[in-house]
């Protein structure tokens, strides 16, 4: 999938409406560097703090996200959240989630993918994102797990994914499921009006020499939203043993529910729960807009009538924080 128009936009302009905070939290950057296809990429990671006021807001860029860079981390080994975006998204747009997970004490890391991201299209439909991104969040833990900040305080053994679209895609990979490609031109002999994944030409780049596996046992649990499912079916699926927990937006029309959300509802083995949000597109799932993003990108902001993101985002954070300690175990206590 390709939506140029997006790009440039989501670099200066995505805002959202700040939700209640229970308790300040920290934020920081790190670089992550994936060996197979030589990558390196930003991404944030955000954690119960100490000494942060509840109402912290900090700008970056438009964005308006409830933490504090530098801030000193709480004391405790808390569970740790990956979060994965979807095509030529960012770290940042789902900073809600972040956000309120770090809340209920999780530590939360969200990556820019390489090559798929507002800032990088250069890996579109290649290996290199449809394999890489997987190799990509595998990276992430071990660069998490190897930083002398961050390590002490994270429990190896309760990690989690959450993905949005082609993040969904790969929570999946990373969960066990094995993409089958050759559903693509299947996908498409029926589809094929379908811009973004049917007309669409694959970015030109040399074939990898080494393909290593996408799934990571250390993730224990995903949260799937909106997934690309094109390429899954039930045997596609059939070695995700780790509870998921699925969302699709039953008016969705970039990713249509039929070809991505039921099948991968239908095909896996251990759904732990499935939420239809029906009257929803594609993009609520989203961070809800600030004024900016609203104005100057409707397309990501507009929601059909009778859907009110804020109102959704709150129950998708809860229903987060309480799916991740249901399979994850208790919180640890933040000592803030």
């Amino acid at each position: 999938m390709r939506f140029p128009i997006l790009h440039a936009a989501l670099a200066t302009l995505l805002g959202a409406a700040a939700l209640p905070a229970l308790a300040g939290n920290g934020v920081l950057t790190l670089d992550v560097h994936e060996k197979t296809t030589g990558t390196t990429m930003p991404a944030m990671v955000f954690h119960p703090a100490r000494d942060v006021p509840a109402d912290t807001v900090t700008p970056f860029g438009s964005y308006g996200v409830r933490a504090m860079p530098g801030a000193a981390m709480a004391e405790g080994r808390f569970p740790l959240v990956l979060i994965s975006h979807g095509h030529g998204g960012g770290a940042l747009g789902h900073h809600d989630l972040a956000t309120t997970l770090a809340d209920a004490g999780f530590i939360v890391a969200s990556i820019e993918h390489a090559g798929d991201s507002y800032r990088d299209q250069s890996g579109f439909g290649t290996e290199r994102v449809l394999l890489g991104r997987a190799w990509q969040v595998s990276a992430l833990i071990d660069t998490l797990l190897a930083d002398p900040r961050l390590a002490p305080h994270i429990d190896a053994t309760r990690i989690g994914v959450a993905g949005f679209s082609a993040g969904g895609y790969t929570s999946l990979l990373l969960l066990g499921a094995k993409p089958d490609f050759s559903r693509h031109a299947m996908y498409c002999g029926e589809q094929a009006d379908d811009v973004e994944i049917c007309q669409q030409p694959a970015a030109k780049a040399e074939p990898l020499t080494q393909r290593p596996p996408t799934a990571d046992a250390r993730i224990r649990a995903g949260l799937v939203m909106a997934p690309l499912g094109i390429f899954f079916d039930r045997a596609a699926l059939q070695d995700v043993a780790a509870p998921v927990q699925l969302y699709a937006a039953m008016s969705d029309g970039v990713l249509l529910p039929a070809y991505n959300a039921l099948p991968v509802r239908d095909g896996l083995p251990n759904l732990h729960g499935f939420r239809a949000i029906v009257g929803a597109d594609h993009y609520v799932f989203l961070a809800p807009c600030g004024p900016a993003m609203a104005e100057n990108v409707p397309v990501l902001c507009k929601d059909p009538p009778g859907i009110d993101r804020e109102a959704l985002h709150r129950q998708i954070n809860a229903d987060a924080v309480q799916f991740f300690r249901d399979v994850l175990g208790p919180d640890a206590t933040a000592q803030r």
